[in-house]
């Protein structure tokens, strides 16, 4: 119970704020310019959460059918934004210690795609996996080379530098952002996307109301998550999860649906544009690989932990959505073993609360970083 109490005060504030803020348009306004004059270009377009960003992004700069190269370690939400834009995923596999592709897998992955099928690659994701930077200057030496759009994706990595010192969001034709639960930026939901270059085609700003089912839940769902943690203490918390997912009380993230014509709610702009302007410094999200993971989540569970929303247990999870994105083990064979033994220790515990489970990790830990 001790470890719950530690970060109780901060939960409360988080819950309180995300309940009772209030937000205008003129917040949605300002978040907008505020994106801007960080990232740069003419034009910045708020939207239901980071996937539906990430098509816009995607059809404002390419045509349909086009290939678009993404790191073989990632989420569902990439691979359903790149086929809802009407393109193809062109997956390239992942270097063991950055969770990052390296020029040896884009060239890999490039060369295979075009043998495969007749599909042109034009754009790559740069992803950053949990807030670790891309070496970007490979990245722009391998777009130039092959005429690639460059779409930055910020979700884990918001105030990151890349290794030449340039700040990500800075690079490419576009940023787009997730205000997703766990990322750099968290209102819930909510994403944007910053269109720093000119665009091939015209794309049309969402504008249509949020759901109200929608709009409850992201109010709500810091209480129940509160709840949710402290009943780990009982050994309560899968069946409190399992009654709100049952009765529609929370979504999981990777079941928030893209959509292109409903907005970002007001009041989630205004807590996005607090954070943006308090100071981002990407996910904190410490990793390492362990041996018999199974084994290891489940000593975490009696320990009272609740690690059950871990990324990732799939090269492109979550598992439940595994079988419809094809992905191509073989040709990404360390996303596929990294997948099956990475533990990544969840945002919502503070370094006190986690000392515990990283001692039970240790035991089983096979490389870190």
């Amino acid at each position: 119970m001790k470890r719950y109490f530690l970060g109780l005060a901060a939960r409360r504030r988080g819950a309180c704020r995300q309940f009772f803020t209030r937000g205008r348009r003129r917040d949605a306004v300002d978040l907008e310019q505020t994106l801007i004059q960080r990232y740069g270009g003419e034009r910045a377009v708020l939207a239901k959460n980071g996937r539906s960003a990430l098509t816009l992004a995607l059809k404002a700069y390419l045509e349909p059918r086009s290939g678009v190269i993404v790191n073989g370690f990632t989420c569902y939400a990439v691979v359903e934004a790149v086929k809802a834009a009407g393109m193809v995923p062109v997956y390239a596999d992942i270097d063991r210690d950055t969770l990052n592709y390296n020029i040896t897998t884009l060239r890999n992955a490039q060369s295979q795609k075009q043998s495969a099928t007749p599909v042109t690659v034009c754009a790559i994701i740069v992803q950053n996996t949990l807030g670790i930077p891309v070496d970007m200057k490979v990245v722009e030496g391998f777009s130039k080379k092959h005429h690639l759009v460059i779409i930055e994706d910020l979700a884990h990595c918001v105030g990151v530098k890349y290794p030449d010192g340039r700040e990500v969001g800075t690079v490419g034709a576009a940023a787009v952002l997730s205000f997703g639960k766990d990322k750099a930026i968290d209102t819930v939901s909510g994403g944007a996307v910053v269109l720093r270059h000119p665009c091939k085609n015209v794309i049309s700003a969402p504008s249509k109301l949020p759901k109200l089912s929608d709009y409850l839940r992201e109010r709500w769902y810091p209480s129940f998550a509160a709840v949710t943690r402290w009943l780990t203490y009982v050994h309560l918390s899968g069946v409190w999860m399992r009654f709100l997912l049952a009765v529609h009380w929370v979504e999981k993230s990777a079941d928030n649906r893209l959509d292109l014509v409903r907005r970002i709610p007001y009041f989630e702009a205004r807590l996005a544009l607090r954070q943006l302007r308090n100071g981002v410094n990407g996910v904190d999200r410490e990793f390492c690989l362990v041996r018999e993971r199974a084994e290891v989540l489940e000593k975490l569970r009696k320990a009272g932990y609740y690690f059950s929303g871990f990324w990732y247990e799939k090269p492109v999870s979550p598992a439940r959505y595994y079988r419809k994105v094809h992905f191509p083990e073989g040709e990404c064979p360390v996303a596929t073993e990294v997948a099956e033994k990475i533990i990544n220790l969840p945002t919502y515990y503070t370094k006190a609360e986690l000392a515990a489970a990283r001692k039970i990790i240790d035991q089983y830990r096979e490389d870190a970083k």
